[in-house]
């Protein structure tokens, strides 16, 4: 170091200038080799590494800034360096990669102004070639405010690169993104740089137990992104199974993984012996060496999940410390790999329960159109919201949404049983708050607070909102556990929120257990119900009035005649928040009903004489409908044997109902009785009992639902 201290006047930047003398030697080359723009790189065969040459990796750059932070002056002639285009007159923020721009400019105003320094920050530089090269960054002020800044860079770039590589490929659960993560970072150590994944890690499948000879690699991500020679492999391609079963065997040499340098393209050629293998692996025509470092799974025995490549030309090979520094970043960033495996299986698994659960398509008497969305564009949040709508046995048709708290396998698992449970329910023929009951009691009894926490869900605070559409009657039993109120949009364009009073969602132990309610409104044919989970509607920007709002005028404007997927798109896109932070899930059903000739009812005393004067009403119809005589003969027994049991073993007046459909006709037969009809043994010597035998027999199916005053029995014969 100098004893002599430096002049009062010199600038920051003569004094960075002149410490450059200490780490370049005369002539601006650093000794020991030659280098480029990715750092230093000897000649010849590989060589173990010199410490002069350590020392110099180390290296100090100067940029004089002015006022207006362009470039005066620079001494950046160090080979690491090499690329960066710091003439003078060009901005400084040329220099930095677009995010970075605001942030540096904050600080070297805030140099300019307060006039103290901002030292050893860790900061990216842009190569013109769009590399970028890791720094150490320190703003210095000049003596003078007028004479601008200086800023002094340290390109530590292995120890440094080693860290900012890691901490950027943990950033995403997706493999695609982090094999490329990993190749961008690699490509510090070479000119082309390439991450081949076993197919079964691609895929998301479990690799462990499985032999090793059967891997079959493909290409995950390649860097530089530019054109490639014809039969290169790029992205997506699988390597030929000659190159996979070679480069895992060689990686793989004495059962453990170990990374192999092979020198150039003859060796390359030697060691594939075949011309279309070389032509696929090999960048380009002109000699290369490669590193192949093994992605390992640390298992029992390793478990190999790809292999990650670095190509260099032939005369720069690879120094001892480059492949320490190699193995290092792959070493420490394969769990990342694993752990992007691991979160496709489950992503994979997640949706294709969620598909199930979405309803396919409406009936005769309901259309239906349903829009799920997850947080993140990769879908990687898809968890415990879900729609269902499905016709049930005795005309009508259940539309159900519901929301578990959380995201991942475990909510998406509790989400498939509460709506599975609440499908079984309501074909049963339980009503709907009935139903909610049972999935009260269910996510109380099965939900483990602390493992589905740590797990990141809860089954405890569900929501879930059940509506009945009744075809024949038009309107809609609804009941709600928490969830948002449902918006009814009439046949003449009016719009809004079901007035439906608040309740604790499912398992809500902190609350006053209350019975769930039951709404019943109006939905004349031409009606749009809209029913959907709170990620629509909840924008931190409005309140959740305003949100469901929105919503509601978005609905109200669907014209009849629009298809109605293309419409449950369109309120998507119009109202969700544009900084998504929940699923957003819309289920649409336009009501259609059925027509006033389609269905007859008839409200009978409970009398000896009711059998025969239903057969009458029924017959009548039947001929008007010209039913085949057959069928007409089976409607009519039907209908006299159910008749005959309301009148046997019920109170009160007995209801008639017939309802033509287009593929049978389906006959209700309600009374005041709780008693649940079941099929029994027909005894030969016996006087009765063989009512319902008869009715099993005469139809396609038939069952039972409960109403407030009594019971209704249905069955369906087909036409």
């Amino acid at each position: 170091m100098d004893s002599t201290p430096p002049p009062s006047s010199s600038s920051a930047f003569d004094l960075v200038s002149r410490a450059l003398g200490r780490y370049i030697p005369r002539g601006g080359a650093a000794t020991g080799g030659s280098a480029d723009a990715r750092g230093d790189r000897s000649t010849g065969a590989r060589v173990p590494d010199d410490p002069a040459a350590s020392r110099q990796e180390q290296i100090l750059g100067a940029v004089n800034l002015d006022t207006d932070l362009n470039i005066t002056r620079c001494n950046l002639d160090a080979p690491v360096f090499r690329g960066l285009e710091a003439g003078a007159g060009k901005p400084f923020v040329d220099l930095l990669p677009p995010g970075d721009v605001p942030t540096v400019t904050r600080r070297l105003r805030q140099v300019l102004e307060s006039g103290e320094a901002h030292v050893a920050r860790i900061q990216r530089l842009r190569r013109g070639d769009g590399s970028e090269l890791v720094v150490s960054m320190s703003i210095l002020p000049s003596a003078l405010p007028e004479d601008g800044l200086t800023v002094s860079v340290i390109a530590m770039a292995r120890r440094l690169h080693l860290y900012a590589a890691e901490t950027a490929i943990g950033t995403s659960l997706d493999i695609g993104e982090t094999a490329q993560s990993l190749a961008e970072s690699l490509l510090a150590w070479g000119d082309v740089a390439a991450v081949d994944l076993d197919f079964a890690v691609w895929t998301g499948e479990g690799v462990s137990g499985k032999g090793q000879g059967r891997i079959r690699l493909r290409r995950a991500a390649l860097v530089p992104d530019r054109a490639w020679p014809e039969g290169y492999l790029t992205p997506g391609d699988d390597l030929p199974g000659d190159a996979s079963r070679l480069l895992t065997q060689a990686v793989l040499r004495d059962d453990v993984p170990q990374t192999i340098v092979v020198p150039d393209r003859e060796a390359v050629e030697r060691v594939f012996g075949s011309p279309r293998v070389a032509r696929a692996l090999v960048p380009s025509d002109r000699s290369a060496g490669v590193a192949c470092i093994p992605l390992v799974l640390d298992a029992t025995p390793p478990v190999v999940l790809g292999v990650a490549e670095v190509w260099r030309r032939a005369d720069c090979p690879f120094r001892d410390s480059e492949l320490f520094d190699l193995q290092e970043l792959v070493a420490r960033t394969a769990h990342h790999v694993d752990l992007a495996r691991q979160h496709q299986r489950e992503h994979t698994q997640v949706l294709a329960l969620q598909r199930r659960l979405l309803p396919r398509t409406g009936g005769a008497t309901v259309e239906i159109a349903s829009v799920y969305q997850p947080a993140t564009p990769d879908s990687a949040g898809v968890g415990g919201d879900w729609v269902n709508s499905f016709p049930l046995p005795d005309g009508r048709t259940a539309l159900v949404v519901g929301d578990v708290v959380g995201h991942g396998l475990g909510a998406a698992a509790t989400m498939g049983q509460l709506s599975m449970e609440a499908r079984a329910l309501l074909s049963a023929g339980l009503a709907p708050d009935e139903v909610l009951e049972h999935l009260d009691e269910t996510v109380s009894m099965l939900d483990d607070a602390d493992s589905g926490l740590a797990a990141g869900y809860s089954a405890l605070g569900s929501t879930c909102c059940i509506a009945l559409y009744d075809p024949v009657r038009h309107d809609v039993a609804l009941s709600s556990a928490g969830h948002l109120p449902p918006v009814l949009v009439s046949p003449d364009g009016r719009a809004g929120p079901l007035p439906v009073r608040p309740h604790p969602g499912l398992g809500a132990e902190f609350a006053l257990r209350e019975p769930f309610d039951v709404y019943t409104f109006a939905a004349p044919p031409g009606s749009l119900l809209a029913l959907y989970t709170d990620g629509l509607v909840e924008d931190p920007a409005l309140s959740i009035d305003e949100g469901i709002g929105r919503l509601a005028g978005a609905v109200a404007v669907v014209h009849p005649w629009d298809a109605l997927q293309q419409a449950a798109r369109h309120i998507v896109s119009t109202v969700a928040p544009a900084r998504q932070r929940d699923d957003v899930t819309l289920l649409l059903a336009r009501m259609i009903g059925y027509r006033k000739e389609d269905t007859a009812t008839w409200r009978l005393p409970a009398r000896s004489d009711a059998p025969a004067c239903a057969r009458a009403q029924v017959s009548a119809l039947l001929r008007q409908w010209r039913t085949r005589d057959d069928t007409r003969y089976s409607m009519m027994l039907l209908v006299s044997e159910l008749v005959t049991n309301a009148v046997r073993y019920a109170a009160g007046p007995v209801t008639v109902r017939l309802i033509r459909s287009g593929h049978g006709l389906l006959c209700e037969v309600g009374d005041t009785g709780n008693g649940r009809p079941r099929v029994r043994r027909v005894d030969l010597l016996a006087d009765g009992g063989r009512g319902l035998s008869i009715v099993h027999r005469l139809t396609t199916r038939w069952g039972v639902r409960w109403t407030d005053t009594g019971k209704v029995v249905w069955a369906e014969v087909a036409r």
